[in-house]
């Protein structure tokens, strides 16, 4: 139940975007967390076993100067903590689902085999 009511404010909280993305991955069997906080920021969608955080960014990421460093920062904050962050614009979402989708799941794995290593 607990695990319930936090998917659900996070998903009440989350874009549509995540949304979409969220359901999709999930669909795939890959366990995925929204809006989960990480101590400085909330991430929009987290995958903790494979050390990966997926933003979705909007138009404003790319040319707002202080929230592209604002992303840069929080990138960096998550990178030493040992997260790789992949970032993924609204357009792949509404664009290319089923690609982006595919590739997020390859990265996802990928980041599996490479834990599994050290």
């Amino acid at each position: 139940m607990r695990h319930q009511r936090a998917v659900k404010t996070g998903l009440d909280n989350a874009t549509n975007e995540a949304r979409i993305l969220f359901f999709a991955l999930l669909k795939r069997g890959i366990r995925v967390h929204v809006e989960k906080f990480d101590g400085f920021k909330h991430i929009d969608l987290a995958i903790p076993t494979a050390m990966v955080n997926i933003e979705i960014d909007g138009m404003h990421h790319s040319y707002n100067s202080r929230q592209a460093l604002s992303d840069l920062q929080r990138t960096l904050y998550s990178f030493k903590k040992g997260y790789l962050t992949l970032r993924i614009p609204n357009a792949l979402i509404h664009n290319n689902l089923n690609q982006t989708v595919k590739h997020v799941e390859e990265f996802i794995y990928e980041s599996y085999d490479q834990l599994d290593e050290y």
